[in-house]
């Protein structure tokens, strides 16, 4: 078992899939498909961090806060790139307020602060939706799906138990 799994409850390709559910966002917005304050830029935004709750709650690992936090994290990272990518589309050089700096440095500078605003805000995401999972993890009681579980994973003395016996009283 890797170390993610173990410490985060999921694999890294699982992380990571988990955070490509958000970018489809950043190009969307960038990009001026979806305007903002429409119900479809609501789900776009909320929706993939309900995802990560979902997905948190039903696989119970062992530290959710941390498991949403790196989600967010790697959120950041996506949304860091796409602006890069739909800069010119998005921004490009229309910012306000920077025209005393030379073209290349004034760039230079909204990028760096683009990049590190969207790992900023990524990464809050995931401490929101983090914050969430834990809290309702408390509220809810864990699953009885103790048969959808592997073997090794079963607590022991279970119905369905690695020794093959059930006990039924």
């Amino acid at each position: 078992m890797s170390g993610a799994r173990r410490t985060l409850g999921f694999s890294w390709p699982a992380l990571v899939a988990l955070a490509a559910l958000a970018a489809p966002r950043v190009a969307l917005h960038d990009l001026d498909v979806v305007p903002e304050g429409t119900i479809v830029a609501a789900l776009l935004a909320v929706g993939p961090p309900l995802c990560w709750v979902v997905a948190v709650l039903w696989r119970r690992p062992p530290r959710p806060f941390l498991t949403l936090v790196v989600v967010g994290a790697l959120y950041g990272v996506f949304l860091a790139v796409g602006h890069q990518v739909f800069w010119d589309s998005s921004l490009g050089m229309d910012a306000p307020g920077l025209a005393g700096l030379a073209p290349g440095a004034r760039e230079a500078l909204l990028r760096g602060a683009a990049a590190m605003s969207s790992l900023v805000t990524g990464t809050m995401v995931g401490v929101i939706a983090g914050g969430v999972a834990v809290l309702l993890s408390r509220a809810l009681p864990k699953s009885s799906n103790v048969a959808g579980r592997a073997p090794a994973e079963r607590p022991p003395g279970s119905p369905a138990s690695s020794t093959g016996s059930v006990h039924c009283r």
